[in-house]
């Protein structure tokens, strides 16, 4: 499970994937988490929203195609792939921007007319 998977790093790195756990978890409470391809996966209706993982010099951060092509200006600075990002460990993880592509990814799985992942305010 996932917290066995940030288990198996070092306190700092660890640190590192708890933040962006949280972010997921925080900005779509709904979604389901899990291990696929051997790192943390979030689906929401059932379409990929986020996975992360560590690696010895990076963090790797896969939104899909779509987030990081909106977000191309800020990503810009980061060696990419299609759909993915790559942190770098040392330097400053940009956690408002994953926020920020969590968000988007999530308002465009969530169907028209319905509530995203919290209830409307009263």
């Amino acid at each position: 499970d996932v917290n066995e998977y940030i288990s198996g790093f070092p306190k700092e790195i660890q640190k590192i994937l708890k933040q962006v756990r949280a972010i997921i978890r925080k900005s779509a409470p709904k979604a389901v988490e899990s291990i696929a391809y051997g790192m943390p996966a979030y689906k929401f209706n059932g379409k990929p929203l986020a996975y992360f993982a560590a690696f010895p010099k990076h963090l790797g951060f896969y939104a899909t195609p779509n987030a990081h092509a909106k977000f191309m200006k800020e990503l810009v600075k980061y060696k990419q792939g299609k759909g993915s990002v790559q942190f770098p460990i040392g330097r400053a993880v940009p956690f408002v921007l994953i926020e920020k592509m969590v968000k988007f990814n999530l308002n465009t799985l969530t169907p028209k007319g319905t509530p995203k992942s919290r209830s409307p305010k009263i």
